[in-house]
């Protein structure tokens, strides 16, 4: 297969988008206006649109109205920003409406088991989305679809009848359409397709307490929040909607992944104990350089103007802050349940990388689960969307005082040289 071109993105501050893009995004304004982000109407909405009125524990009201707070007057959302907000926060709420509904009629769902999962604990740019990709191809685990991971339950009235197509996958195909036509290079960064295992950062979200905000728009009253607050409940909650899952489309052993489990250890080994964590290791410039890209080219869907030095500066203190509480915490996981990943060796035999962690897991890794994954990777193979050149000085940021910054990181997980070349 041929790979197109490698580009540079040369519109950051001021995007140009396709014209009919261009016309969607302007037409958004009167609706815009109308929007107030605050928690009442964003509550009464969802109440309104799933005829439901049970939130459960209500802990997430606190960090709902820190978020609103902030998209309101920190994140300098555009209108189409202000309207994607919007959808965002009352489908969050729908969703744990509909799976605090579901638990009321059938409370037998909190008697499953979440058996040992096997968590991917890795920034951008480290192998974890190949390494995800790889374990999600095995039939023994669960995974989680990206159409599962936007709405996972449906209300009693949307489920299809046997046979029935699910209207979550119109829906999804739908929202990724517009994506790639309004962010056409973004593929190059993070493929996204309807059934492509995603984090389940998105399920956290449901408890208002993640990261996962923080790439709606720079959120520092949010982070400040979230980092000072104790994430062991956001965690339970976690695995209160995998248990909805497993009841829905049945698996037990899941296989998860996120970014923010870098600096959730301890909340980890609380609520999933008996878990496999397997931590992600590269250069931390180059996974600063890739956040930095991702998350200014993103912004074009949100923010008016996006500020490549601003937003760079944003993700380069997220990306030291992960870093060092991986690096002070990692202890916190037992050896015996832990593997760290450092990417020149899962690049040198990937497979043999994915044998390794199942040994840890004690997961079988056998011909079956090696043909699927060999599968994949011979209809995914890397960077076949082609590349994104990028200078780090257009983000404010200098390659090698983030690296003396983060020092004592790269000591810790003996990142060789030959892996800092690498990046």
């Amino acid at each position: 297969m041929a790979r197109p071109p490698d580009i540079t993105i040369d519109d950051f501050s001021s995007p140009r988008f396709a014209p009919d893009v261009a016309e969607i995004m302007a037409s958004v304004g009167p609706l815009a206006e109308a929007i107030s982000l605050t928690p009442e109407p964003l509550l009464e909405q969802a109440a309104s649109q799933t005829g439901l009125s049970d939130f459960g524990d209500d802990r997430f009201l606190e960090p709902l109205g820190i978020v609103c707070r902030a998209l309101t007057s920190e994140a300098d959302l555009s209108a189409m920003g202000v309207v994607s907000a919007q959808a965002t926060l009352v489908q969050l709420l729908k969703s744990r409406l509909l799976v605090q509904d579901l638990l009321h009629r059938h409370p037998e769902i909190l008697g499953l088991p979440v058996r040992a999962p096997i968590i991917i604990a890795g920034l951008p740019r480290t192998g974890t989305t190949h390494l995800h990709n790889l374990m999600s191809a095995d039939p023994a685990l669960r995974s989680l679809p990206y159409w599962e991971s936007q709405q996972p339950v449906l209300g009693e009235g949307e489920v299809p009848p046997a046979g029935g197509a699910d209207p979550r996958l119109a829906t999804t195909d739908a929202a990724l359409e517009f994506l790639n036509h309004a962010a056409p290079y973004f593929v190059r960064m993070h493929e996204m397709t309807t059934w492509h295992v995603h984090e389940e950062i998105g399920l956290l979200a449901m408890d208002f307490s993640t990261m996962f905000f923080e790439t709606m728009g720079n959120l520092p009253s949010y982070r400040d929040w979230y980092m000072a607050t104790d994430q062991t409940d956001a965690y339970r909650y976690l695995r209160t909607v995998l248990q909805v899952l497993q009841w829905t489309r049945g698996g037990s052993r899941w296989v998860l992944k996120s970014p923010q489990h870098m600096e959730q250890f301890a909340a980890i080994r609380a609520v999933f104990p008996d878990a496999t964590v397997a931590i992600t290791h590269r250069d931390p410039v180059s996974v600063t350089a890739s956040l930095a890209v991702m998350m200014t080219y993103l912004a074009r869907l949100s923010v008016e103007h996006p500020d490549p030095r601003k937003i760079g500066r944003y993700w380069a203190d997220r990306v030291e802050t992960l870093l060092s509480a991986c690096q002070r915490d990692r202890d916190v996981l037992p050896a015996e349940q832990s593997i760290d990943v450092l990417f020149h060796e899962f690049m040198a035999d990937d497979l043999a990388m994915v044998a390794r962690i199942y040994a840890v897991a004690g997961q079988p890794l056998g011909s079956d689960a090696r043909a699927a994954m060999e599968a994949f990777m011979a209809d995914h193979p890397r960077g076949r969307h082609g590349r994104v050149h990028y200078d780090l000085s257009e983000f404010g940021l200098d390659g090698d005082e983030r690296r003396q910054a983060m020092m004592g990181y790269i000591d810790r997980f003996g990142l060789r040289q030959e892996e800092l070349n690498q990046s």
